[in-house]
């Protein structure tokens, strides 16, 4: 089937979505020495490309800024606009503003098609960046692919599967995150480390669930063993729902840990059914789960119930702590979120999601936009499609602050490989210093 065809159809379902164009810092905020130098174009800024003009550079983003999976989308925002603000306070890249334009897909595959049609033929965004989410994103990549003659590409994604690191659809996405794979399996390896041989999983029943379970597979299968058991739950549960067949299932079983891949509420939810009821095994989340915003949940229910739902909970994460304070990057990241606050625009906001003044979320969005922004101004003072390609696949060992070099080529499109741990102390995320006692419910 011929792409306009497939368009043609497509945009037949499209609604109107709810776009936000974020706000530009003022010229005259001041300066930081973590703040990027001034790019000034030897020539004037031209309309180069589709999304770029000679006053701004438009980036579409998909996500969940909306419903039981807000936390996701708004935090991932909000740390690359804390980046993109500062950028655009000091004159932007080659004296181009960056503006992301935001749609709310609500963690749901048809919509996100939607909105990255949108984003494409009517905002004519200059490239796809910070989309959130296993289901939706799998259902974009052959849109996006249709697109391969016009050269564009996504970079950066709140998601580690596989569909988008594997052809026929990862020459056009720039994976910066490590993947579920590696998290799982580096989660299998410490957790077998620890003495346990019957692993059982907990898993969204959807493309992401069925991700994370993959990667827990294969970490078991290099070890001669198998998934013990299995149970799931379904997309856009809430806190408030009772998980006891999943936890009876797993217990049953003889389960003597637990993987999870899923969302902050659903996590959170069979979390504190199982403490709930006795059941005192390690349960351990994926970096997706939205951390804080699941430890939230468990410490202000805990306050209700005078008991602990913190203990014995590993979480991997691809981006270093937020609190480690000897990597520029963190300094920078902490510096920029407080100095400018970012919001997503009104029309985009979740009435019952707070901000979180800082996120492993937000942290690894931070991260994504410096790596954005250096790939621009490797673009040149009139950019295009293709040259932003070339940028991209041009760094190597780029030294983020975060104590990892990120590595791009044109074979490989996954610029980080790092899984770090962490487990709750004194009601904070730290990393896993002593396995023995992060795993002790």
């Amino acid at each position: 089937m011929q792409r306009r065809t497939v368009l043609r159809l497509l945009s037949a379902a499209l609604v109107p979505g709810t776009l936000g164009r974020a706000a530009v810092a003022s010229a005259q905020a001041a300066p930081s020495r973590s703040a990027p130098t001034k790019w000034i174009p030897a020539e004037a800024p031209i309309a180069s490309a589709p999304g770029v003009t000679s006053k701004e550079i438009r980036i579409g983003m998909s996500a969940a800024f909306k419903g039981t999976a807000a936390g996701l989308g708004t935090e991932f925002y909000r740390g690359a606009q804390a980046y993109y603000d500062d950028v655009n306070a000091r004159g932007g890249v080659y004296g181009r503003a960056l503006t992301v334009l935001g749609l709310d897909d609500n963690y749901e595959p048809l919509p996100c098609v939607r909105n990255t049609i949108q984003l494409l033929e009517k905002d004519s965004v200059f490239f796809l960046s910070n989309y959130v989410g296993t289901p939706t994103l799998t259902r974009a990549l052959p849109v996006i692919k249709r697109y391969a003659e016009q050269q564009v590409v996504l970079v950066g994604n709140f998601t580690g599967a596989q569909p988008q690191r594997e052809a026929p659809y990862v020459e056009h996405v720039f994976n910066i995150r490590a993947s579920y794979r590696q998290e799982m399996m580096a989660l299998v390896d410490r957790f077998w480390q620890t003495g346990a041989r019957r692993f059982g999983v907990f898993y969204q029943i959807d493309a992401y669930g069925r991700s994370g379970t993959d990667g827990v597979a294969r970490g078991l299968a290099q070890r001669g063993a198998t998934i013990a058991a299995e149970a799931t739950y379904v997309r856009h549960a809430t806190f408030a729902s009772d998980m006891s067949p999943a936890v009876q299932a797993l217990r049953k079983a003889g389960v003597e840990v637990v993987l999870c891949t899923g969302a902050y509420q659903g996590c959170g939810a069979f979390v504190r059914t199982a403490r709930d009821l006795g059941w005192t095994v390690p349960i351990s989340n994926v970096s997706f789960v939205g951390s804080e915003a699941m430890l939230s949940l468990l410490v202000n229910h805990g306050k209700s119930t005078g008991r602990d739902y913190t203990r014995g909970l590993v979480n991997s994460q691809v981006v270093p702590s937020y609190d480690d304070l000897s990597l520029p990057a963190v300094v920078e990241y902490r510096t920029l979120m407080d100095r400018h606050n970012p919001q997503v625009p009104t029309a985009l906001r979740d009435p019952q999601h707070a901000s979180e003044p800082l996120s492993f979320r937000s942290l690894e969005g931070f991260v994504n936009a410096k790596v954005i922004v250096e790939a621009l101004r490797r673009s040149g003072a009139n950019p295009t499609r293709a040259g932003l390609r070339q940028a991209l696949e041009s760094m190597k060992n780029f030294d983020l602050g975060i104590g990892a070099t990120l590595n791009f080529a044109p074979e490989r499109h996954q610029g980080l490989d790092n899984v770090y741990f962490t487990s709750v102390v004194n009601g904070r995320w730290a990393p896993v210093s002593d396995w023995a006692a992060a795993v002790k419910a």
